[in-house]
């Protein structure tokens, strides 16, 4: 590893740090106020106001966790029908300028599901296959609404966590209206304004033609990119305009681009954590939550870089040069960006597996087996290493909830959280938000290699096409969307893939709320003196390990017969 490379994670590292905090503190005002803006601001509340008379509902009036999880799901309902509607019929409406057909019905099936669950798994290259209309009101419509619906489930979690004796969660418009505009929209403007300075193309004018110098006509794919791009980052969405998603250069054009997105990707999650622990008044216990997810994030880096560095057995007896040199990084270069190097590639492969964004700047195919489990095993652990926005925080308290049992039976007392007695409802609620999606996975994939239709999708032959299949389930099954390159499209994939997509999505969704509703009742109790103290760096140990037991010894076996095996063959 080369000094840059560390110098450029660390710095990588801090600013996450430095603008996570301050955005958590300003997130948790937006969610606890009354109303947003002040008197030079009234003109906010005014607009705020008018959105809730179009949407007919009374701010003032809260739902509990069944009626909120209802108006979640009737929402996502309506939008995943609008949006395969857009794209059956975009060949017969305006902003289609080269003229896209319309999209089959099983690949608009299984994209609509993509991307109403924050997933944006991609069976299809954005550059010739969505019209700009379906990209813009479709697509990145989706990438603020997916990822507002995921904060604004989180934020009800929390008031259960925070409140006592109350039977509401809070109200399902308010927290979608004010993520959407208070939030997403205007990091999404700014991050933006920074990719369209850097070179990324945002136009409505339909793909270049271009002359070679040896005489030949190329066409280049462009349109309204950068607006895509930035909130697929900030949302922890990941679907790309491109088929090559961030390693094309008109998405990531320069070293600054690089850097905004892959901060993007994490900047929300990380600063969730912060908002959490203003919102329940333990900021104490935030930072060990976050502390936790830092130290598997620096782990998974810790694995993944020094892999791709030392590149495989076949790629050394081969005869290439991954020796690092200056203006080389070295190591295991295939599919990977030469202006990024390994360490940003490193980076953002962990990143974007630790949270359900799935966007990717290097090949995740052409990794050595070692680095490519990686990220398979960041997926399997749930991503609530920092995870999707909303999703990947309530996620981790399914986790936490399991810690304090574990820490009780340890301690013979009733568990505690947060001044909460956990009882058996609240360890039902977090065994299943925890444990079903990873189920689920095993069970999918397992049909997959075992049936005639599924073996049809796999591209690679051996241990390496069962990691590709196990690792599209993984991504699908947890929202994250990344892939590695050979698992393709069928029938039998596509629909396999929007079972793992709804399910994976709305199960833990409706778990959380359940969790949430169930806290929300219960009384204060003072602590003690023995009382578990969660807020040090002994929870953080045991949080850690608990994640590491409860999901990594599920996926064992699996990585036995993928990337071990292929590691031990190379």
């Amino acid at each position: 590893m080369s000094a840059q490379g560390i110098t450029q994670i660390v710095f990588y590292c801090v600013a996450l740090i430095a603008l996570g905090y301050p955005l958590g503190v300003f997130m948790a005002r937006v969610y606890m106020a009354d109303r947003v803006g002040g008197r030079r601001l009234r003109f906010l509340s005014s607009i705020e106001n008018g959105f809730y008379r179009a949407v007919r509902t009374d701010a003032t009036k809260e739902q509990d966790w069944k009626s909120y999880g209802t108006t979640v799901l009737v929402f996502s309902v309506l939008f995943f029908l609008l949006l395969y509607l857009i794209q059956r019929v975009q060949n017969h409406l305006f902003l289609n300028p080269d003229h896209m057909a319309g999209v089959p019905s099983h690949l608009s099936l299984n994209t609509a599901a993509s991307f109403i669950t924050n997933t944006n798994w991609q069976y299809y290259g954005g550059e010739y296959t969505m019209s700009y209309l379906t990209q813009m009101a479709g697509l990145a419509v989706q990438n603020f609404v997916s990822a507002a619906v995921g904060i604004a489930v989180l934020v009800a979690v929390i008031r259960g966590i925070a409140r006592r004796s109350s039977g509401t969660l809070g109200n399902f418009w308010v927290d979608l209206y004010r993520t959407l505009v208070y939030i997403l929209l205007p990091l999404a403007v700014i991050v933006a304004a920074i990719l369209i300075w850097q070179g990324v193309p945002q136009t409505l004018h339909g793909h270049a033609t271009a002359h070679t110098l040896q005489g030949a006509t190329q066409t280049i794919a462009r349109g309204p990119v950068a607006s895509q791009i930035a909130i697929k980052q900030l949302g922890t969405n990941g679907g790309g305009f491109y088929n090559s998603n961030s390693g094309v250069p008109f998405e990531n054009p320069t070293g600054l681009s690089n850097f905004v997105e892959m901060l993007s990707i994490l900047l929300i999650p990380a600063g969730l954590v912060f908002m959490f622990g203003r919102m329940v008044l333990a900021r104490r216990h935030a930072w060990a939550v976050f502390a936790s997810m830092f130290v598997v994030f620096l782990l998974g880096v810790a694995v993944n870089l020094p892999s791709e560095q030392h590149g495989s057995q076949v790629l050394r007896a081969s005869g290439v040069n991954i020796t690092q040199g200056h203006g080389q990084s070295g190591g295991n270069m295939s599919d990977k960006e030469v202006r990024f190097g390994l360490a940003n590639t490193a980076v953002w492969t962990t990143a974007t597996s630790d949270a359900s964004n799935g966007s990717v700047n290097g090949g995740f195919d052409a990794q050595t087996p070692f680095g490519g489990a990686v990220p398979l095993v960041n997926l399997f652990l749930g991503e609530v290493i920092f995870g999707g926005v909303g999703s990947g925080l309530y996620g981790m308290f399914f986790y936490i909830i399991l810690a304090v049992f574990v820490a009780g039976l340890m301690v013979g007392r009733t568990p505690e959280w947060l001044g909460k007695k956990i009882e058996a409802r609240e360890i039902k609620y977090a065994a299943l938000g925890a444990l079903f999606v990873p189920t689920m996975v095993l069970v999918l994939a397992a049909l997959s290699i075992a049936t005639k239709s599924g073996l049809a999708s796999i591209f690679n032959s051996g241990v390496h096409g069962f990691t590709e299949t196990l690792y599209a389930y993984d991504s699908q099954g947890n929202n994250n969307g990344s892939a590695f390159a050979g698992f393709g499209l069928t029938n039998f994939s596509a629909d396999f893939g929007t079972i793992a997509m709804l399910l994976g999505r709305f199960v833990p969704m409706f778990a959380a709320l359940a969790l949430g509703g169930a806290l929300a009742k219960k009384k204060i109790v003072p602590a003690s003196a023995g009382t578990f103290r969660t807020d040090g760096a002994t929870f953080v140990v045991l949080l850690v390990g608990v994640i590491a037991l409860t999901a990594g010894l599920m996926i064992f076996p699996a990585l036995t017969l993928g990337p071990i095996v292929e590691g031990l063959m190379h």
